[in-house]
């Protein structure tokens, strides 16, 4: 190829994140390496494609016509990949799956099931982790593929898939807790309380807290917590059903609460899974369908 892929990359990139700053962030680089490489595929095609005038960059006409040509090339990349990973037809000795307790644990239990008997000699780490720290895992190639609480967009070198069955979250706590007597709270008047609030490694700027905060990188960590009695908490109903005593926490009676959550299954596109993960992907699409059995190993 005549034109770096990072270039390409780093281009489809800024488009969609609005700032070489931005860009950099979900990339995991630094803002004069997007920079440079803009500027060496502007050298290269002998144009601009962005007006740097402004606060933040704008493509420029030149920009527009180039910005579909390169969306193209990416995406014919990608294919490439998967059809010579698909036609080797090997099967990867160790997947690494990044689980998010979103998932029901059902689900989890009967997927491993599963795994087991289609690839018995390939070698399965489960991580768990949730929201940046997934995106970062699977970047990092530290994983192959992972589950994160949906979202609107995400990095021009991952991939994902929606997974149709949505999993419900409430706002719990312990059943001695003042507010379980509440017979209504609105979310404002949860902040007058200590939240137990989902956290990553990784620093997000944009986490602004309201009121007096314990956090913790996962739900089940959270959901002891809970139980604890150290204040409310957003959890899965599902991972509650399976993991907290009975009686030991009570849903809080918020307007517009529980709420459905769709859940997307992730993967690093520059290292396409393999046989075991096409799999597992597939599996995870077909049985949260339930509409039909998943697919033998292999296919």
């Amino acid at each position: 190829m005549r034109y770096s892929p990072e270039a390409l990359t780093a281009f489809v990139e800024t488009v969609a994140a609005g700032s070489f700053s931005a860009a950099a962030r979900r990339l995991r680089k630094s803002q004069s390496t997007i920079s440079t490489a803009i500027a060496n595929l502007e050298a290269d095609l002998g144009v601009t494609l962005f007006d740097r005038s402004a606060r933040q960059p704008v493509l420029t006409e030149q920009g527009h016509q180039v910005f579909g040509y390169v969306q193209a090339i990416l995406a014919a990349s990608e294919r490439l990949d998967e059809l010579a990973i698909s036609l080797a037809g090997e099967t990867e000795p160790r997947l690494s799956f990044v689980l998010s307790d979103t998932l029901d644990p059902k689900v989890l239990e009967n997927l491993l099931a599963r795994f087991d008997s289609a690839f018995p000699h390939t070698e399965f780490e489960c991580l768990i982790g949730e929201d940046e720290d997934v995106i970062d895992l699977l970047q990092k190639g530290r994983a192959q593929t992972g589950l994160i609480e949906a979202r609107e967009s995400y990095p021009v070198d991952i991939g994902f898939s929606r997974l149709p069955r949505q999993t419900h979250m409430a706002i719990y706590v312990a059943a001695r807790h003042p507010l379980a007597q509440r017979r209504q709270i609105t979310f404002d008047e949860l902040h007058a309380w200590r939240e137990l609030q989902l956290n990553t490694y990784l620093e997000r700027p944009d986490n602004l807290c309201r009121g007096p905060v314990w956090s913790a990188p996962n739900y089940l960590m959270l959901l002891s917590m809970a139980v604890q009695g150290f204040g409310w908490c957003t959890l899965p109903c599902a991972l509650v059903a399976e993991f907290a005593a009975p009686g030991s926490l009570v849903t809080l009676p918020v307007p517009g609460w529980p709420r459905a959550l769709s859940i997307d299954l992730l993967w690093n596109k520059r290292t396409p899974p393999g046989v075991a993960g096409r799999w597992l992907r597939q599996y995870l699409l077909y049985e949260s369908a339930q509409e039909e059995a998943p697919p033998e190993a292999g296919r």
